[in-house]
Protein backbone atom coordinates (compact mmCIF):
# COMPACT_ATOMS: atom_id res chain seq x y z
CA UNK A 1 0.00 0.00 0.00
CA UNK A 2 1.34 3.61 -1.18
CA UNK A 3 1.42 6.06 1.50
CA UNK A 4 -0.83 9.03 0.56
CA UNK A 5 1.30 12.06 -0.18
CA UNK A 6 1.18 14.87 2.37
CA UNK A 7 0.21 18.35 0.67
CA UNK A 8 3.53 20.08 1.46
CA UNK A 9 5.25 17.37 -0.47
CA UNK A 10 2.75 18.10 -4.25
CA UNK A 11 3.63 21.53 -3.49
CA UNK A 12 7.06 21.00 -3.06
CA UNK A 13 7.42 18.77 -6.15
CA UNK A 14 5.03 21.40 -8.55
CA UNK A 15 6.93 24.60 -7.89
CA UNK A 16 9.53 24.32 -9.92
CA UNK A 17 7.43 23.18 -12.56
CA UNK A 18 4.77 26.08 -12.14
CA UNK A 19 6.94 28.39 -11.85
CA UNK A 20 8.62 27.45 -15.25
CA UNK A 21 4.98 27.52 -17.04
CA UNK A 22 4.22 31.26 -15.23
CA UNK A 23 8.04 31.99 -16.78
CA UNK A 24 6.95 30.83 -20.09
CA UNK A 25 3.39 32.48 -20.41
CA UNK A 26 5.16 35.77 -19.61
CA UNK A 27 7.11 35.71 -22.23
CA UNK A 28 4.90 34.51 -24.69
CA UNK A 29 2.20 37.16 -23.48
CA UNK A 30 5.05 40.29 -23.60
CA UNK A 31 6.15 38.64 -27.06
CA UNK A 32 2.29 37.71 -28.31
CA UNK A 33 2.04 42.01 -27.64
CA UNK A 34 4.98 43.41 -29.06
CA UNK A 35 4.35 41.02 -32.41
CA UNK A 36 0.80 42.77 -32.57
CA UNK A 37 2.73 46.26 -32.44
CA UNK A 38 0.32 47.10 -29.32
CA UNK A 39 3.57 48.22 -27.21
CA UNK A 40 3.18 52.08 -25.90
CA UNK A 41 5.77 54.54 -25.50
CA UNK A 42 7.38 54.92 -22.04
CA UNK A 43 9.42 57.12 -19.67
CA UNK A 44 13.38 57.24 -18.68
CA UNK A 45 12.20 56.45 -15.50
CA UNK A 46 10.79 53.47 -16.70
CA UNK A 47 13.21 52.06 -18.90
CA UNK A 48 15.84 49.15 -17.33
CA UNK A 49 18.90 50.24 -16.37
CA UNK A 50 20.82 49.35 -19.17
CA UNK A 51 19.05 51.26 -21.47
CA UNK A 52 19.14 54.86 -19.47
CA UNK A 53 21.11 56.17 -21.41
CA UNK A 54 20.15 60.14 -21.60
CA UNK A 55 18.00 61.36 -18.32
CA UNK A 56 17.12 64.32 -20.55
CA UNK A 57 15.40 62.72 -22.92
CA UNK A 58 11.91 62.17 -20.44
CA UNK A 59 9.45 60.64 -22.74
CA UNK A 60 8.53 58.15 -26.06
CA UNK A 61 11.17 55.68 -25.43
CA UNK A 62 10.79 52.13 -26.42
CA UNK A 63 9.90 49.47 -23.69
CA UNK A 64 12.30 46.95 -23.67
CA UNK A 65 11.02 44.25 -26.44
CA UNK A 66 12.15 40.89 -27.04
CA UNK A 67 11.17 40.39 -30.33
CA UNK A 68 13.38 41.12 -33.57
CA UNK A 69 10.55 41.19 -35.47
CA UNK A 70 8.63 43.94 -32.98
CA UNK A 71 12.58 46.21 -32.87
CA UNK A 72 12.50 46.46 -36.34
CA UNK A 73 8.79 47.49 -37.25
CA UNK A 74 9.70 50.13 -34.65
CA UNK A 75 11.97 51.77 -37.54
CA UNK A 76 8.21 53.22 -38.57
CA UNK A 77 7.32 54.20 -35.11
CA UNK A 78 7.66 57.41 -33.39
CA UNK A 79 9.63 57.00 -30.70
CA UNK A 80 13.15 58.51 -29.48
CA UNK A 81 15.24 56.86 -31.52
CA UNK A 82 13.17 57.01 -34.91
CA UNK A 83 15.40 60.09 -36.05
CA UNK A 84 18.53 57.84 -35.26
CA UNK A 85 17.68 55.05 -36.81
CA UNK A 86 16.45 57.12 -40.21
CA UNK A 87 19.48 59.94 -40.26
CA UNK A 88 21.94 56.45 -40.61
CA UNK A 89 19.51 54.55 -42.76
CA UNK A 90 19.09 57.22 -45.46
CA UNK A 91 23.25 57.59 -45.27
CA UNK A 92 23.50 53.87 -45.38
CA UNK A 93 21.36 53.60 -48.55
CA UNK A 94 22.93 56.85 -50.02
CA UNK A 95 26.43 55.43 -50.16
CA UNK A 96 25.08 52.27 -51.51
CA UNK A 97 24.17 53.99 -54.46
CA UNK A 98 27.42 56.27 -54.53
CA UNK A 99 29.47 53.11 -54.40
CA UNK A 100 27.75 51.34 -57.22
CA UNK A 101 27.68 54.37 -59.14
CA UNK A 102 31.91 55.09 -58.85
CA UNK A 103 32.36 51.34 -59.48
CA UNK A 104 29.81 50.69 -62.43
CA UNK A 105 28.15 53.52 -64.02
CA UNK A 106 30.84 56.60 -64.00
CA UNK A 107 33.05 56.29 -67.19
CA UNK A 108 35.77 58.58 -65.75
CA UNK A 109 36.73 55.90 -63.27
CA UNK A 110 36.89 52.61 -65.89
CA UNK A 111 40.67 53.84 -66.52
CA UNK A 112 41.96 54.57 -62.94
CA UNK A 113 44.20 51.93 -61.58
CA UNK A 114 43.38 49.25 -59.28
CA UNK A 115 44.95 50.65 -56.70
CA UNK A 116 42.96 53.77 -56.91
CA UNK A 117 39.45 51.68 -57.00
CA UNK A 118 40.52 49.90 -54.13
CA UNK A 119 41.45 53.07 -52.00
CA UNK A 120 38.28 54.64 -52.64
CA UNK A 121 36.47 51.12 -51.96
CA UNK A 122 38.32 51.02 -48.57
CA UNK A 123 36.57 54.19 -47.66
CA UNK A 124 33.41 53.84 -48.89
CA UNK A 125 33.24 50.13 -46.87
CA UNK A 126 34.31 51.97 -43.73
CA UNK A 127 31.50 54.22 -44.19
CA UNK A 128 28.47 51.90 -45.38
CA UNK A 129 29.56 49.90 -42.42
CA UNK A 130 29.40 52.42 -39.82
CA UNK A 131 26.14 53.64 -40.93
CA UNK A 132 25.11 49.66 -41.29
CA UNK A 133 25.50 49.14 -37.89
CA UNK A 134 24.73 52.28 -36.22
CA UNK A 135 20.98 51.96 -37.97
CA UNK A 136 20.88 48.07 -36.65
CA UNK A 137 22.44 48.71 -32.91
CA UNK A 138 19.66 51.86 -33.06
CA UNK A 139 16.98 49.61 -34.16
CA UNK A 140 17.58 46.51 -32.18
CA UNK A 141 19.04 47.69 -29.11
CA UNK A 142 15.52 47.50 -27.19
CA UNK A 143 15.57 43.93 -27.86
CA UNK A 144 17.55 43.17 -24.47
CA UNK A 145 20.78 43.71 -22.49
CA UNK A 146 22.44 41.10 -24.44
CA UNK A 147 21.96 42.59 -27.75
CA UNK A 148 22.40 45.48 -26.36
CA UNK A 149 26.17 45.13 -25.76
CA UNK A 150 26.36 43.03 -28.71
CA UNK A 151 25.32 45.96 -31.32
CA UNK A 152 26.80 48.27 -29.31
CA UNK A 153 30.41 46.84 -29.76
CA UNK A 154 29.72 46.43 -33.46
CA UNK A 155 28.16 50.53 -33.47
CA UNK A 156 31.37 51.65 -31.95
CA UNK A 157 33.79 49.60 -34.28
CA UNK A 158 31.86 51.15 -37.40
CA UNK A 159 33.05 54.63 -36.21
CA UNK A 160 36.50 53.57 -36.33
CA UNK A 161 36.74 51.71 -39.65
CA UNK A 162 34.90 54.58 -40.83
CA UNK A 163 37.57 57.47 -39.45
CA UNK A 164 40.09 54.24 -41.30
CA UNK A 165 38.44 54.16 -44.33
CA UNK A 166 37.91 58.08 -44.45
CA UNK A 167 42.19 58.43 -44.00
CA UNK A 168 43.27 55.59 -46.27
CA UNK A 169 42.25 57.48 -49.64
CA UNK A 170 43.30 60.90 -48.57
CA UNK A 171 47.27 59.60 -47.61
CA UNK A 172 46.98 57.52 -50.40
CA UNK A 173 47.05 60.71 -53.20
CA UNK A 174 48.65 63.10 -50.52
CA UNK A 175 51.52 61.02 -50.53
CA UNK A 176 51.53 59.30 -54.22
CA UNK A 177 54.86 59.82 -54.82
CA UNK A 178 56.46 59.02 -51.37
CA UNK A 179 56.07 55.34 -50.63
CA UNK A 180 57.74 55.38 -47.31
CA UNK A 181 55.35 58.46 -45.19
CA UNK A 182 52.49 56.91 -46.92
CA UNK A 183 53.29 53.29 -45.53
CA UNK A 184 54.00 54.66 -42.12
CA UNK A 185 50.70 57.00 -41.82
CA UNK A 186 48.33 54.66 -43.00
CA UNK A 187 50.14 51.73 -40.64
CA UNK A 188 49.85 54.66 -37.88
CA UNK A 189 46.12 55.03 -38.22
CA UNK A 190 45.30 51.51 -39.03
CA UNK A 191 46.75 50.92 -35.82
CA UNK A 192 45.10 53.20 -33.82
CA UNK A 193 42.13 52.18 -35.37
CA UNK A 194 42.16 48.31 -34.22
CA UNK A 195 43.03 50.11 -30.37
CA UNK A 196 39.81 51.92 -30.56
CA UNK A 197 38.08 48.83 -31.66
CA UNK A 198 39.67 46.38 -29.17
CA UNK A 199 38.59 48.97 -26.58
CA UNK A 200 34.93 49.57 -27.96
CA UNK A 201 34.80 45.58 -27.17
CA UNK A 202 34.88 46.51 -23.42
CA UNK A 203 31.32 45.97 -21.72
CA UNK A 204 31.50 49.37 -19.86
CA UNK A 205 32.84 51.12 -22.86
CA UNK A 206 28.86 51.74 -24.09
CA UNK A 207 27.66 52.81 -20.52
CA UNK A 208 26.27 56.08 -19.97
CA UNK A 209 29.38 56.96 -17.40
CA UNK A 210 31.74 56.17 -20.14
CA UNK A 211 30.47 58.64 -23.00
CA UNK A 212 32.72 61.26 -22.64
CA UNK A 213 35.50 58.89 -23.35
CA UNK A 214 34.30 57.26 -26.00
CA UNK A 215 33.82 61.08 -27.44
CA UNK A 216 37.14 61.41 -26.55
CA UNK A 217 38.73 58.24 -27.77
CA UNK A 218 37.07 58.29 -31.14
CA UNK A 219 37.91 62.46 -31.10
CA UNK A 220 41.73 61.32 -30.35
CA UNK A 221 41.66 58.68 -33.33
CA UNK A 222 40.32 61.62 -36.07
CA UNK A 223 42.81 63.94 -34.65
CA UNK A 224 45.62 62.11 -35.41
CA UNK A 225 45.32 62.96 -39.03
CA UNK A 226 47.17 66.27 -37.84
CA UNK A 227 50.32 64.86 -38.19
CA UNK A 228 50.38 64.02 -42.13
CA UNK A 229 47.83 67.23 -42.82
CA UNK A 230 50.82 68.96 -41.06
CA UNK A 231 53.71 67.06 -43.66
CA UNK A 232 51.56 67.92 -46.44
CA UNK A 233 51.10 71.63 -45.91
CA UNK A 234 54.90 72.23 -45.05
CA UNK A 235 55.32 70.11 -48.37
CA UNK A 236 53.15 72.35 -50.53
CA UNK A 237 52.79 75.20 -48.57
CA UNK A 238 49.57 76.21 -47.23
CA UNK A 239 47.65 77.65 -50.39
CA UNK A 240 48.35 74.81 -52.64
CA UNK A 241 47.78 72.05 -49.73
CA UNK A 242 44.61 73.85 -48.90
CA UNK A 243 43.64 74.22 -53.23
CA UNK A 244 45.43 71.47 -54.57
CA UNK A 245 45.72 68.97 -51.40
CA UNK A 246 42.04 69.18 -50.35
CA UNK A 247 43.21 70.19 -47.03
CA UNK A 248 40.09 72.61 -46.84
CA UNK A 249 37.52 69.72 -47.24
CA UNK A 250 39.78 67.46 -44.92
CA UNK A 251 39.41 70.53 -42.39
CA UNK A 252 35.45 70.63 -43.01
CA UNK A 253 35.30 67.36 -42.65
CA UNK A 254 37.34 67.45 -39.24
CA UNK A 255 35.29 69.96 -37.99
CA UNK A 256 32.24 68.22 -38.75
CA UNK A 257 33.04 64.80 -36.94
CA UNK A 258 34.39 66.90 -33.71
CA UNK A 259 31.11 69.32 -33.36
CA UNK A 260 28.86 66.54 -33.65
CA UNK A 261 31.33 64.34 -31.08
CA UNK A 262 31.21 67.86 -28.62
CA UNK A 263 27.36 67.66 -29.18
CA UNK A 264 27.35 64.12 -28.30
CA UNK A 265 29.35 64.00 -25.09
CA UNK A 266 28.13 67.27 -23.60
CA UNK A 267 24.47 66.44 -24.80
CA UNK A 268 23.48 69.55 -26.42
CA UNK A 269 20.49 70.60 -26.68
CA UNK A 270 18.48 68.56 -24.66
CA UNK A 271 20.65 69.44 -21.47
CA UNK A 272 19.40 73.03 -21.35
CA UNK A 273 15.71 71.57 -22.77
CA UNK A 274 15.25 68.43 -20.69
CA UNK A 275 11.91 66.77 -21.96
CA UNK A 276 11.78 69.09 -25.00
CA UNK A 277 14.15 67.13 -27.62
CA UNK A 278 12.81 63.59 -26.72
CA UNK A 279 11.91 63.38 -30.53
CA UNK A 280 13.72 65.85 -32.73
CA UNK A 281 17.03 67.44 -32.42
CA UNK A 282 18.50 65.57 -30.11
CA UNK A 283 22.27 65.75 -29.47
CA UNK A 284 22.52 62.11 -31.01
CA UNK A 285 20.46 62.76 -33.94
CA UNK A 286 22.84 65.77 -34.85
CA UNK A 287 25.62 63.69 -34.48
CA UNK A 288 24.17 61.52 -36.68
CA UNK A 289 23.55 64.10 -39.50
CA UNK A 290 27.08 65.84 -38.64
CA UNK A 291 28.33 62.47 -39.67
CA UNK A 292 27.14 61.68 -42.91
CA UNK A 293 27.94 65.40 -44.15
CA UNK A 294 31.13 64.88 -42.80
CA UNK A 295 31.41 61.40 -45.00
CA UNK A 296 29.74 63.32 -48.08
CA UNK A 297 32.36 66.44 -47.75
CA UNK A 298 35.67 63.88 -47.27
CA UNK A 299 34.18 61.67 -50.89
CA UNK A 300 34.16 65.41 -52.10
CA UNK A 301 37.39 66.29 -51.61
CA UNK A 302 38.83 62.64 -52.08
CA UNK A 303 37.58 63.09 -55.29
CA UNK A 304 39.07 66.08 -56.64
CA UNK A 305 42.39 64.61 -55.27
CA UNK A 306 42.02 61.90 -57.23
CA UNK A 307 40.88 64.04 -60.42
CA UNK A 308 44.13 65.94 -59.95
CA UNK A 309 46.22 63.08 -60.28
CA UNK A 310 44.17 62.07 -63.08
CA UNK A 311 44.53 64.74 -65.49
CA UNK A 312 48.06 65.70 -64.92
CA UNK A 313 48.58 61.92 -65.59
CA UNK A 314 51.08 60.20 -62.93
CA UNK A 315 52.23 64.01 -61.88
CA UNK A 316 52.68 63.83 -57.84
CA UNK A 317 50.84 66.57 -56.36
CA UNK A 318 53.85 67.78 -54.02
CA UNK A 319 56.97 65.95 -53.05
CA UNK A 320 59.76 66.52 -50.19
Amino acid sequence: MVEDETPASVTSRRQPRDHFHDALDTVDRIAHKVWDGRWRVVSFFQLPEWMKDNEFLHHWHRPQMPSFRACFGSIFRLHTETGNIWTHLIGFIMFCGILVYFQCLDSSNFVAEWQEKTVFTIFFIGAILCLCFSTLFHTVGCHSERVYRIFGKLDYSGIALMIMGSFVPWIYYSFYCDTKPKIVYMSSVCTLGVICIILSQWDSFSTARFRKVRATVFAALGLSGIVPCVHTMIRMGFVDAVYIGQIGWLGLMAFLYLLGAFLYAQRIPEKYLPGKCDLWFQSHQIFHILVVLAAVVHFHGISNLQKYRFHDGNKCIARL
